[in-house]
């Protein structure tokens, strides 16, 4: 892998001490060549907790007609895999944290998962990445979980490349952002002390397999849980100017900020070059503190257009999945169950389209909403 030459090129540059012109100049002309080129088309995850949601195959024409041609997908449903079938729909398909353990302890096991739920698929369904369990930590509830991670994913990575598929489907988990312990300034961001036993050896192995790191992001729950410093505007991109100036970069909205927070939190840990795609990230409209559907259809919209435009700190497109397809009526708290783009009888929620608007090749990104700023420090 591309990622995998070049963390060593990195060493051996540093081991050598032969930081020529020549060689500096080859080395940022390699990494140059390592900047993803994925487009701004979004991605929408499919959620299945909801006793009410219509069947699979009519999901999948459900995203076709809107042009989502991105899913998430949290489990090898059977039925969504066989309708994904010859849709041009690329997808993350999850591995549960329930079957994690299994798969970590027993490389048959990763082996007859790899061929039920990939191969008996692939290439038909485009899966593009295998999310290896979501939002496990080493601390909290998810804690015991946190020591299969690596050896599952290594485990179905070697199952993956035993059939020569490694550079098409990357093999990745999806973190939350409990595990920053610091993203004020977002230069600064970094993870959390009792994190890193846990992340740094899996950040080692995504630098190796050239994957990515799925990363869950969402404003709405810092704005909630800071609503003095983080304004409501700020978290949904209609500050009118800069809020935060760290160094030479500025930051209109706390999406950016937190990203790019991830973003150098894994660049500090000075393990190599890993790429970031939001796996999910939404506004519930009902249920809770700052819920409405003119918050949420603010949030989503600004999202799904600014997304094209990158962060500060990764000015290129932004592979992201809102968060979710439908309204949930399983879940819970109540605000769980209003994060919806569509309501389980297939109608649209919001207004807005999906799939960019696309005028001579490029993306058009409209204006964003203007309201009176509050205080947003983060």
């Amino acid at each position: 892998a591309s990622y995998f030459i070049f963390n060593h090129m990195a060493s051996f540059f540093a081991r050598t001490r032969r930081f020529s012109l020549v060689s500096l100049f080859l080395l940022e002309l390699f990494t140059i060549n390592l900047i993803p080129t994925t487009d701004a088309q979004i991605g929408i995850c499919y959620g299945m907790m909801g006793n009410n949601l219509p069947p699979a195959n009519e999901v999948i024409a459900l995203y076709k007609a809107n042009n989502i041609k991105r899913m998430r997908l949290y489990d090898p449903n059977q039925p969504a895999l066989n309708a994904l079938r010859d849709s041009g729909i690329e997808l993350i398909l999850g591995i549960p944290n329930s079957d994690l353990q299994t798969l970590a302890t027993n490389q048959d096991s990763a082996r007859q998962w790899v061929q039920r739920n990939v191969l008996n698929f692939y290439p038909s369904v485009k899966i593009k990445y295998i999310a290896v369990g979501n939002e496990v930590s080493p601390v909290g509830g998810s804690s015991w979980l946190a020591q299969y991670v690596l050896p599952a994913t290594q485990n179905v990575y070697q199952a993956i490349r035993a059939q020569g598929l490694h550079d098409q489907i990357k093999v990745t988990t999806a973190i939350d952002m409990t595990l920053i312990g610091n993203s004020f300034p977002p230069s600064k961001g970094s993870f959390r002390s009792d994190v890193r036993s846990y992340l740094d050896p899996f950040i080692g192995y995504l630098v190796y397999a050239g994957a990515p790191l799925l990363v869950n992001v969402y404003p709405y729950f810092s704005h909630i849980g800071n609503p003095r410093d983080i304004s409501l505007p700020y978290a949904l991109f209609t500050s009118p100017g800069v809020m935060v100036q760290d160094g030479p970069n500025g930051y209109q909205n706390l999406f950016d900020a937190m990203l790019d927070s991830v973003h150098a939190a894994l660049d500090n840990t000075g393990i190599g070059w890993v790429n970031v795609v939001v796996s999910e990230s939404g506004w519930p409209s009902d249920g809770g503190s700052a819920t409405s559907y003119d918050n949420a259809r603010i949030y989503l919209d600004n999202l799904i257009r600014h997304v094209g435009k990158g962060t500060p700190r990764r000015p290129w497109a932004t592979e992201a999945y809102l968060f979710a397809m439908f309204d949930e009526n399983q879940k819970s708290p109540e605000l769980e169950k209003h994060f919806g783009v569509f309501y389980p009888n297939k109608q649209k929620k919001y207004p807005f389209g999906f799939g960019g608007e696309r005028r001579d090749g490029e993306i058009v990104e409209g204006d964003f909403n203007g309201t009176v700023s509050l205080k947003s420090d983060m």
